[in-house]
């Protein structure tokens, strides 16, 4: 009884201040209560991580399609895979890749070469033995790959390996390969689309396995982000050629058999 009583003679404002000191234990310290250090850490820290990173998360990728036509186009770029055959050390065509000039796919196929595959080069090739079960016969797809290509700029990276391990040409004329292109080239070498991708483009590729849809489309962006530049090289190439030809040869001193006579 004599407690309760000292209890109800307490002040009423010390009461509040023991309640609002017991509250301020419960709660995080305020931004003007931490010192400077303390302050940068827990939240300029944060605050700058955070952006990185959600700068990282919302930054494009550059070889995504530009809208979503699939419809043939003037230009189409193409990759390929290959496999090993024979002993391993020889190649052969595994998958190829067609892509608009948007970058939209146009054909994409596991092929089923004629040898035997002892080596699926999984590692940078990407094809695995299952693949193979839904591949299509070499001849459909070299068929295919031709009626796409025929009369349109055909673009890619090394296309000579490509068309090789097609067993298929195509007009010089009508080939931009971005490793023969001489300014993106350095001081006259060729450079990996890997290398050209993530210095022109800031796109990241064959990172391990290798897509083929993603090279056809960075070879494309290449090609288009040079385009103009790249299409008067090429026509001033063939008005320079065309003169070579249209040049009469010089006429040759006629040798009569005549000798010289003192």
């Amino acid at each position: 009884m004599k407690q309760h009583k000292n209890s109800q003679q307490l002040n009423p404002n010390w009461a509040q201040l023991q309640q609002k000191l017991k509250s301020h234990g419960s709660r995080p310290p305020k931004s003007s209560e931490l010192s400077d250090s303390e302050l940068s850490k827990s939240v300029l820290g944060k605050r700058k991580e955070r952006s990185d990173a959600e700068s990282d998360d919302r930054r494009p990728n550059p070889l995504t399609p530009a809208n979503s036509d699939f419809g043939l186009t003037d230009a189409i770029a193409m990759d390929c895979e290959m496999v090993g055959v024979a002993q391993g050390n020889k190649s052969a065509l595994g998958r190829v890749t067609l892509v608009n000039k948007w970058g939209n796919v146009l054909y994409d196929e596991f092929v089923r070469p004629i040898d035997h595959v002892v080596d699926y080069r999984t590692q940078v090739s990407g094809i695995r033995p299952s693949d193979m079960r839904k591949a299509k016969d070499f001849c459909t797809v070299q068929k295919k790959v031709a009626e796409l290509t025929k009369g349109r700029v055909l673009v890619g990276h090394a296309l000579h390996n490509d068309l090789k391990a097609l067993l298929l040409t195509h007009p010089k004329k009508d080939i931009r390969d971005t490793s023969e292109y001489l300014p993106l080239q350095k001081e006259g070498r060729r450079k990996a689309l890997r290398h050209l991708a993530a210095e022109l483009l800031g796109a990241s590729i064959q990172n391990g396995e290798h897509c083929p849809i993603e090279d056809a489309r960075a070879a494309m962006l290449l090609y288009m982000r040079n385009k103009k530049k790249w299409e008067k090289s090429v026509k001033d190439q063939i008005r320079f050629k065309q003169k070579q030809k249209k040049r009469k040869p010089k006429r040759k001193p006629v040798d009569n058999g005549a000798l010289a006579v003192d």
